[in-house]
């Protein structure tokens, strides 16, 4: 039996107006603003701004905005505000976990790890999945992780910091109290500052020497106001990202799988970007005007017989329970 012909016309008509119903109307995509601290020109900066692209290039229910060098929130904000819900992700160097997660530290233990082929491996690993769950214990949840350094470049602008005796009394930016163990154990007097704030601290003299990711050395422009870098494997770091556990449940399963995928993506882009960018950074510092020393085996094994040893013992005071765990499932990622 052929329908009346107002039914279809009326039909019809709802459709076309369902069509053309304004966008405020239909369901709109969730939105994940992800906050970070490093400027624009910066290798993760830019992965992080890949990712973000890949995903909403899928629009697959899900949007994400990224806002770079601190501008939606500063360092120390960044964790309370994704556990409260005031924004949804962010983004956080493990070492900035400090005593909130001690376990986090573990990778930053000179010359601990940092052999590229261990480092590969970390991402989706029993040591990744450790730190996961003790992150999931903190209010937020981890789903990625970003290979950020294995060369640090410790800088200075009155000598270059080669031997150990170079570090007695010298005011050296500190990273987080395992490394500042190290630190003072060769006689130096590291002082907590947050990347942002090193540049200015070098300027004032607050601090006398510098420490950072070779990387970010050039794109936080030291080599306007230090003279000399020492470029070393000293730690290992990643750039963990993390949710706010409620917004990652309520999304849709296809909006939640187009993040992870893209999440997985960018961990194998944040690999080749960091070594990439590492290689060119020696090269574009000596271009600046820059006197780079690319250290030594020999002096490798000095800094490491010296600093490791007190920071493991440090690190182990302060992760009693978990610090052994991770230890061990690190060494596990055999090279």
């Amino acid at each position: 039996m052929q329908a009346p012909r107002r039914t279809v016309l009326a039909s019809g008509l709802a459709a076309a107006a369902a069509l053309a119903a304004p966008a405020v109307l239909r369901a709109q995509p969730a939105k994940m603003r992800l906050s970070h601290q490093y400027p624009p020109a910066h290798h993760i900066a830019r992965v992080l701004a890949a990712f973000a692209a890949d995903v909403n290039a899928k629009q697959a229910g899900v949007e994400v905005e990224v806002f770079p060098a601190e501008q939606l929130a500063r360092i120390a904000e960044n964790f309370p505000g994704v556990a409260r819900g005031a924004f949804e992700a962010a983004v956080a160097t493990n070492f900035t976990w400090g005593n909130t997660i001690p376990e986090m530290s573990a990778p930053t233990i000179p010359f601990l790890f940092t052999e590229l082929e261990r480092i590969r491996k970390f991402p989706g690993s029993d040591a990744a999945r450790f730190l996961d769950e003790a992150t999931a214990r903190r209010a937020v949840r981890s789903v990625g992780w970003l290979f950020t350094t294995r060369m640090s470049i410790f800088t200075s602008g009155r000598k270059p910091i080669i031997t150990l005796a170079d570090f007695q009394g010298l005011k050296i930016r500190g990273i987080n109290p395992l490394i500042d163990t190290g630190l003072r154990a060769v006689g130096a007097a590291p002082a907590a500052t947050p990347a942002p704030e090193v540049v200015g601290a070098l300027q004032s003299g607050v601090l006398d020497a510098g420490l950072t990711d070779v990387s970010a050395a050039v794109s936080r422009r030291f080599y306007e106001v230090q003279r000399y870098g020492t470029v070393t494997p000293f730690f290992g770091v990643f750039t963990q990202v993390y949710v706010n556990p409620r917004f990652w449940d309520q999304l849709a399963p296809s909006a939640r799988a187009a993040l992870e995928a893209s999440l997985r993506k960018a961990e194998t882009e944040a690999i080749a970007a960091t070594e990439a960018t590492a290689a060119a950074a020696v090269g574009e510092l000596r271009g600046k005007g820059m006197i780079i020393h690319e250290q030594t085996a020999e002096e490798q094994a000095a800094w490491k017989a010296a600093m490791q040893p007190p920071v493991i013992e440090a690190f182990r005071r302060a992760a009693p329970e978990g610090g052994p765990r991770i230890l061990a499932l690190l060494e596990a990622l055999s090279a």
